[in-house]
């Protein structure tokens, strides 16, 4: 999963960021409306943590772009502002959910993980498609009863075509979900090319009934046998 910080205290965006790197997302920051902004207009994000007062801007109007744009990504505020009236208004423009400062580290993460629940309408840690199963908590991936063993990288990108069966992901938008923002600055995927490689080679020989398919000239997506 892919993160967007955005929040203009330095030392609080650093601990989140630490936090959440640890919990094994991929997170990017931004400090102010302009370069938050920027970030949500070049690059897919599945949750951004949403600060309401920002140099250069408010929160709230960041969020009222990424609705009109029907951006999907969950949005969490983050905010110190505690009035009904502002989580009110928060909720009514498309937030999924409200957090007041100041905050454990701990709740924010438990936050996250319940809106990615929602959002994959599933209701629990463990995301399904086909006879394969994720469980976003321990990792964990099963093809039927057997035990898909994955390396970070393989998980990851497993983890970015379950949540969007059937839809086309080229390498850069796949590059950027895994492996960050930073990534545009290479020009050579052949990395992402033996990744999916290993990891279709494991999923068949678990017995999966799904696969990732290259979509010539495209891109890749997941399908069932």
């Amino acid at each position: 999963m892919k993160i967007l910080i955005v929040e203009d205290e330095p030392s609080l965006r650093e601990m989140m960021k630490e936090t959440l790197m640890k919990e094994q997302y991929v997170v990017e920051t931004a400090g102010d409306f302009g370069s938050a902004e920027g970030k949500i207009n070049d690059y897919e994000y599945d949750v951004i943590l949403l600060d309401i007062m920002l140099p250069g801007g408010s929160g709230m109007e960041l969020l009222k772009i990424l609705r009109q744009s029907n951006n999907p990504a969950h949005v969490l505020i983050i905010s110190a502002k505690d009035s009904l009236d502002d989580k009110l208004e928060g909720l009514d423009l498309g937030a999924d959910d409200y957090i007041t400062k100041p905050f454990h580290l701990a709740e924010l993460s438990a936050r996250i993980r319940s809106v990615i629940r929602r959002g994959m309408k599933q209701g629990s840690d463990t995301i399904k498609y086909g006879n394969v199963s994720l469980d976003t908590k321990t990792r964990k991936c099963l093809a039927g009863t057997n035990e898909v063993t994955l390396v970070r990288k393989e998980y990851d990108i497993l983890l970015h075509f379950m949540t969007r069966p059937g839809h086309v992901s080229n390498k850069l938008t796949l590059a950027e979900a895994v492996w960050g923002d930073n990534i545009d600055q290479t020009d050579n995927f052949d990395f992402i090319y033996a990744q999916i490689k290993n990891l279709r080679k494991k999923l068949q020989a678990a017995g999966a009934d799904i696969e990732i398919k290259a979509v010539y000239g495209f891109g890749y997506k997941l399908v069932k046998l």
